[in-house]
């Protein structure tokens, strides 16, 4: 399922994951087993509990699917989302290159890694084929100190 970088390459990575971050809140919203308002506040009492975020409030499921649209979710939903995922017994797998770079910058971002070839290997094995070019393209990302 997995794609391989394509001509959306050519786009700066980051702008990689703002797009496939709705993607990647999609995918937990199509694959939990409850209904919109209770993957919501699934979604934002993990990230409390983890320490993924810090959600202002419990978003309903109307957001919740407004965020897997169009709209770019925080990123404490984006994180979580893949923590929640990469969880899952299924072993789901990005849909595309944008949703991969995405659950590569969270991978990252969840937790502290001294080295790309460390945060690579603790990736879930079904993972570590899919993740390695978006891997090592946030790792440059996360090197290079970016600020949001």
């Amino acid at each position: 399922m997995c794609e391989r970088p394509d001509e959306t390459s050519s786009r700066p990575f980051y702008a990689r994951v703002l797009a496939g971050s709705s993607k990647l809140v999609g995918h937990w919203l199509m694959l939990g087993q409850a209904d919109p308002d209770r993957l919501a506040m699934i979604l934002a009492d993990t990230a409390r509990i983890a320490k993924l975020g810090e959600p202002e409030s419990t978003p309903d499921g109307v957001t919740l699917t407004h965020w897997s649209g169009d709209a770019t979710p925080p990123r404490w939903a984006a994180r979580t989302a893949l923590f929640l995922l990469v969880q899952m017994p299924a072993k789901p797998l990005p849909r595309d290159h944008d949703e991969a770079c995405a659950w590569a910058y969270c991978w990252l971002h969840n937790r502290e890694f001294e080295a790309c070839e460390t945060a690579h290997a603790s990736l879930p094995e079904h993972l570590r084929d899919c993740l390695a070019a978006p891997l090592a393209e946030a790792w440059q990302d996360y090197r290079g100190l970016r600020l949001i």
